[in-house]
């Protein structure tokens, strides 16, 4: 078969398999399909738990419900079932966590997508109570939106077809198409640190992952997290290269001032790191890729704003 043929099937096999989720793959090999529902952890609701201090708590306690940003085309991560319109991954679990510490129970939780470059926005403005969707916590960030955490630590790395072998790193972007989310941080290392990559911008990393697959750009950058998912669906075709060339830890997002929220998700975090459910959700999501748990990074209780 030409390799146009197999990529193109490639291409369709990873969109099937984000559009379906469940299932896993034979034991030491990355599985095709996301998580398994029936395998995620059950988070106890806290019945007692007020936070009068934190006006979004009490807009979420008056509407019964929280509105939490997320991503919908991470693998592992935060993907979307276009079908059933289900989110799942590693930070739709640490958001479905935090509510239960917050008193919400899971089934209260009401996830938006919301694009990388409108987070702050999103936050600033009242249409999200938090967010959790690979959010890297850096001190431009804080001066707009306060961050809880960080629950994860991650770092940016480079996603190639298999068939790549002039791109070990980022030092040989030179000259390369290189696509990532608009308004992310890895689009602005590249930019910053690489000048001479062509880099190409969309609003979700799947664009890109799509553009890569059928030879219209020869990379992508974003947090290996991400790009462990993609790779892990459509392994023949797709490789993550070099060592991470950077450090991202992912925090909560929530709006700038609310500092009785955020101390209370920094509590929250630290609770179900010690009772096991962040072991839990992990290995029930991004632990399918194929890579072990990290120990998870310490919690950053920096002071009120």
């Amino acid at each position: 078969m030409q390799r146009t043929h197999r990529t193109l099937a490639a291409l369709a096999l990873l969109l099937a398999a984000t559009a379906t989720l469940g299932g896993c793959g034979r034991e030491g090999s990355p599985p095709v399909k996301g998580p398994q529902p029936d395998r995620l952890p059950v988070y106890q609701v806290r019945s007692d738990f007020t936070l009068p201090d934190s006006a979004t708590w009490n807009r979420a306690k008056k509407r019964g419900r929280l509105v939490v940003g997320a991503k919908e085309d991470q693998p592992y991560m935060g993907e979307k079932d276009p079908a059933s319109g289900r989110y799942s991954g590693f930070d739709i679990e640490i958001a479905k966590m935090m509510a239960a510490s917050l008193g919400f129970d899971p089934a209260r939780v009401e996830f938006r997508t919301i694009a990388s470059a409108n987070r702050e926005t999103a936050l600033q403005n009242g249409q999200i109570d938090y967010y959790v969707g690979t959010y890297t916590i850096n001190d431009n960030r804080k001066k707009l939106v306060g961050f809880a955490g960080p629950y994860y630590q991650a770092g940016q790395s480079l996603l190639v077809r298999t068939d790549e072998d002039d791109i070990g790193g980022p030092q040989d972007l030179a000259g390369k198409r290189v696509c990532s989310a608009a308004g992310s941080t890895p689009y602005q290392r590249i930019e910053k640190d690489y000048p001479k990559a062509e880099l190409v911008a969309y609003d979700t990393y799947s664009v890109c992952v799509d553009n890569l697959l059928t030879f219209q750009v020869d990379a992508v950058t974003t947090d290996d997290t991400i790009l462990m998912g993609y790779a892990a669906k459509v392994p023949d075709e797709l490789k993550v290269v070099g060592k991470p060339f950077s450090k991202e830890p992912y925090g909560i997002g929530v709006p700038r001032g609310d500092d009785a929220l955020r101390f209370a998700l920094d509590d929250a975090v630290a609770a179900h790191q010690k009772n096991g459910d962040w072991k839990k959700a992990y290995d029930a999501t991004l632990g399918l890729s194929g890579v072990p748990a990290p120990p998870p990074p310490a919690i950053d209780r920096y002071p009120a704003s």
